[in-house]
């Protein structure tokens, strides 16, 4: 009989190879991010998130005209169907938003014309309605939770300043469209993380691109991927002070507890998406009034880096600047999914392009030859 007792098992996948793409590459060692090839340090702060958008998909930068018509088709499609509204109210008053989000994206693909259609410009013309519609769902959430309500795009906004428009009711300041703009970009993509992995394995079963992204957006709700950032807040908000610091910290490491927040499967140094948003939290800490929240946060760093000689990653400093920008704790993940559905269609897309089943195998521990015994005879 075959057996599969040669077969060597990489437990996580780590260092498993499972896909070519152009669209993002994370170079561990050096600490370094690339979208299609330019460095995420010579992006940030200087490109928006549509021209990200864009440069995932196209694998090149839009002129001014090739912007300006991209970024009036994604935020006219900043709406959604009346029934999947309606469908967001009844949802249970504690789901967490990203069962909602999940959802919602989910229903969506029931109500557009080309959901089951899956060459190339009808892929298009969903990608857009996609990546419009989730930062959509997840501002008509809070709003419907709020008992506020839903609003409509600004035509004169880009699609960061408009979901904080949405969610919050007030025109984001220049500062705060910059900082939402900025978090968008650096969560876009991400090489092949979990979410993303997820979206690529469904769609090669070429399924439609709604179902590939619930699978991505069910991946990154987990805590040790997505969900990481609502609990760095949850216990930012636990620590009264700069000086409780070091003894929470090490209480925490000595009971065998993760400090969320810190480390990477990737990164051996610092994640460079981390470096940005630290700066961030920090003015906009201060200018809302929260300067505690980045002391403490700051002075976590020090103390985990000095007991474990590990770095913040992305969600570490990613909750202070949504909590500064008004931005309640349980929508954080969600946010992040809003930005990274970016990636997810990029992916998507490069998958159907290209595509090969994906099916791994597996290595059989059980028995082999066990013996059948009718329901009657069975102790």
């Amino acid at each position: 009989m075959s057996t599969s007792e040669d077969r060597v098992v990489v437990r996580g996948l780590e260092g498993v190879c499972a896909a070519e793409t152009r669209v993002s590459y994370v170079d561990g060692v050096n600490g370094e991010l690339f979208y299609s090839g330019y460095n995420i340090h010579d992006l940030a702060d200087k490109v928006s998130y549509e021209e990200v958008i864009y440069l995932l998909w196209h694998d090149h930068l839009p002129n001014k005209e090739d912007l300006w018509e991209f970024k009036s088709k994604l935020v006219a499609e900043m709406r959604l169907p009346a029934q999947v509204i309606h469908a967001i109210e009844l949802t249970p008053p504690g789901s967490h938003p990203m069962s909602v989000l999940r959802t919602g994206v989910s229903m969506l693909g029931m109500f557009d014309p080309d959901a089951q259609d899956n060459c190339a410009a009808a892929n298009g013309r969903k990608a857009i309605r996609l990546v419009a519609a989730i930062p959509t769902i997840v501002a008509n959430l809070h709003r419907i939770r709020t008992r506020q309500p839903v609003l409509s795009a600004d035509p004169g906004l880009g699609v960061a300043a408009n979901f904080l428009y949405m969610l919050r009711g007030t025109a984001p300041d220049e500062e705060e469209a910059k900082a939402m703009d900025l978090l968008m970009v650096l969560h876009a993509d991400h090489g092949l993380n979990a979410s993303t992995f997820a979206a690529r394995v469904a769609a090669s079963t070429e399924t439609d691109m709604h179902s590939a992204l619930t699978a991505a957006i069910g991946t990154l709700k987990g805590h040790l991927h997505g969900g990481a950032n609502q609990k760095v807040m949850e216990m930012l908000v636990r620590i009264d002070g700069v000086g409780m610091v070091q003894d929470y910290i090490h209480g925490m490491l000595d009971e065998g507890h993760r400090i969320m927040g810190f480390g990477h499967r990737v990164y051996k140094t610092e994640d460079p998406r981390a470096s940005h948003l630290r700066g961030v939290s920090q003015f906009l800490c201060k200018r809302a009034g929260q300067e505690h929240l980045y002391n403490i946060s700051h002075r976590i760093e020090e103390v985990v880096k000095e007991a474990k000689g590990i770095y913040p990653n992305v969600d570490f400093y990613s909750a202070t600047v949504q909590h500064a920008l008004g931005i309640p704790k349980e929508f954080f993940t969600a946010v992040f999914a809003a930005s990274r559905c970016a990636g997810w269609v990029a992916h998507i897309l490069e998958q159907y392009r290209d595509n090969r089943l994906i099916r791994p195998t597996s290595k059989y521990v059980g028995k082999y030859g066990r013996k059948f015994a009718p329901l009657d005879r069975r102790e």
